[in-house]
């Protein structure tokens, strides 16, 4: 396991989120790195999928947790930099298949879609999960 910091940013509809999450990780026995935003006032979320991505691309983290109401905006902000693979999950099945298969460095959450306590499902098992390589290795490497 990695002894990087997780980061974590969301714009204002996943503030509340991100606050839950952030003490989640911590509890999970990880560093965060808080990637913002800092409060409930609106925001633009391509702001915060973007230093999302420029956390992974430049190695401060291995794997992030990124939030808006959705989870797609997001996630497109973010998937747009080779290297991040952000993938938005909805419960424990698609958190594990997206760092199994898909090797998902950033998890992309929609906080007007699910509740804290399945938010935190898809965290732990998101950072629990390994890459399970072998043919799936061959299909990530054509992503970048």
């Amino acid at each position: 396991m990695s002894t990087k910091p997780v980061a974590i940013a969301s714009d204002h509809a996943g503030f509340e989120l991100k606050i839950i999450l952030g003490g989640e990780i911590r509890a999970l026995g990880h560093e965060v790195l808080d990637l913002g935003t800092h409060g409930p006032e609106s925001v633009d979320y391509p702001d915060f999928g973007h230093a999302m991505a420029e956390a992974i691309t430049s190695a401060r983290v291995d794997r992030g947790v990124i939030i808006c109401g959705t989870g797609i905006g997001i996630s497109i902000a973010a998937n747009r930099h080779g290297g991040v693979r952000a993938a938005v999950c909805h419960d424990q099945t698609s958190a594990r298949l997206a760092r199994e298969h898909n090797d998902a460095n950033v998890l992309a959450l929609g906080a007007r879609l699910i509740g804290p306590q399945v938010a935190k499902d898809c965290l732990g098992t998101f950072l629990r999960t390994a890459f399970s390589e072998g043919r799936h290795a061959r299909r990530v490497a054509k992503l970048d």
